[in-house]
């Protein structure tokens, strides 16, 4: 075989071999560069930061309790005759709850009437003898002894008609307190015992039922010794009223309602702080004409804090923590995001106090903040208003 006669041959093949080789990688650089394009910045919404007078709220959890509790006792003992009221309704000062078998109570009235009779009958004879007497003595008919001794006997007498007057008063009092009434306006409870039961008087005395009143009820709550002490502070410097001087508002909310939609206010300050708890009592009266509480439920409160201030306010969904730093992102005049350490306050409003790291205008990162991964990383920003998120009603409030 003649090699020399096919070489030019041989090397036109190898040289189409690298050419389509050059053109192929050619080609699979072109596509991986167009596959490795940049993508479009993230899409976010952003908020200028908002700053308004704010008044802060501070949250405490509580009780339903009635203003007025009474258990109901008898006061003369007997059997029970009947009972007058349907149980959990709600009764009238004076409506007759129960009645106490009242025969041996009103005989001994009628007793004590007779009684009476019979000593204003003596008094009336022994005045009239005592009168007699006296004329008789200033004629010199009987003695002074026998005169004095007549009026000491009207006297005694007259005596013995406020004696018989007296025990007629508690015979008609025992009578009445056979009708066991209801002492306030309120919902009577369950009764303790029936018709045909014997109840005693006294200390030891059978509870018939119990009344709670309604219309209008307490909040009780605690308040720590922190919380107490900075109030107190603030009082003293004319940042905020005092609960002793000052009828403070409170809101209210129960369980299963959005929000605190009850509104009422302080009434009362316990003068000492409890040892165990480190706690002081504080008590809200609230109206409740529209029966919405009753005593015992566990009550959602918040306490006027603060007086009125200039507050910078941001969404607590925009910020993000740095080990022990809290930061956000902002949007400055090239729609990129930066970072800023923020220094945070309390809550106020359903939004998030900054006392430093932003100033006013800045536009803070609310929603698709997790889209960013780095400071001056390009974004989409969308406006939208600095707004108070919505809240579970269930929520528990900020401490």
């Amino acid at each position: 075989m003649n090699l020399s006669s096919s070489t030019p041959i041989v090397r036109r093949v190898a040289l189409g071999t690298v050419t389509a080789l050059a053109l192929a990688v050619m080609v699979g650089c072109s596509g991986s560069h167009a596959e490795t394009a940049a993508p479009p910045p993230p899409q976010v919404t952003a908020a200028p930061v908002l700053i308004k007078p704010v008044s802060q709220w501070d949250d405490f959890s509580g009780r339903v309790e009635a203003v007025q509790s009474v258990e109901l006792r008898p006061r003369v003992s007997g059997y029970i005759d009947k009972v007058n009221y349907t149980e959990g309704e709600e009764v009238k000062k004076g409506d007759v709850l129960f009645t106490i078998d009242a025969r041996s109570y009103q005989a001994e009235y009628d007793r004590a009437r007779a009684e009476l009779t019979r000593a204003r009958t003596q008094a009336s004879l022994a005045r009239s003898e005592s009168d007699r007497a006296k004329k008789l003595s200033d004629q010199q008919a009987i003695s002074t002894e026998t005169w004095e001794q007549r009026r000491a006997a009207a006297d005694q007498s007259g005596a013995a008609v406020q004696a018989a007057q007296a025990a007629l008063d508690a015979a008609a009092l025992n009578l009445e307190f056979t009708k066991v009434r209801a002492p306030i306006n309120g919902r009577a409870g369950r009764a303790m015992v029936t018709a045909g039961n014997l109840v005693t008087a006294g200390d030891s005395a059978s509870v018939l039922t119990t009344l709670v009143s309604l219309d209008t009820v307490h909040v009780y709550f605690d308040a720590d010794e922190g919380t107490f002490l900075r109030y107190s502070q603030m009082a003293r410097k004319g940042e905020r009223p005092s609960e002793r001087d000052s009828e403070l508002p409170v809101k209210v909310g129960l369980s299963g309602e959005e929000g605190y939609p009850h509104t009422g206010k302080v009434d009362f300050l316990d003068n000492q702080v409890t040892r165990s708890t480190g706690t002081i009592r504080v008590r809200a009266l609230l109206d409740n004409a529209d029966r919405a509480f009753t005593p015992g439920l566990f009550a959602r409160v918040q306490l006027l804090g603060s007086g009125q201030f200039e507050a910078m306010l941001i969404d607590e969904k925009a910020v993000l923590t740095d080990q022990d730093r809290k930061y956000v992102y902002v949007v400055d005049d090239k729609n990129t995001a930066q970072r800023r350490d923020i220094v945070l306050g309390r809550g106020a409003e359903g939004l998030r106090i900054v006392q430093q790291g932003l100033k006013a205008g800045d536009r803070v990162i609310i929603d698709g903040v997790q889209k960013v991964f780095m400071p001056g990383m390009p974004v989409q920003a969308k406006a939208v208003a600095m707004q108070a998120e919505a809240k579970p009603a269930a929520a528990v409030a900020l401490k």
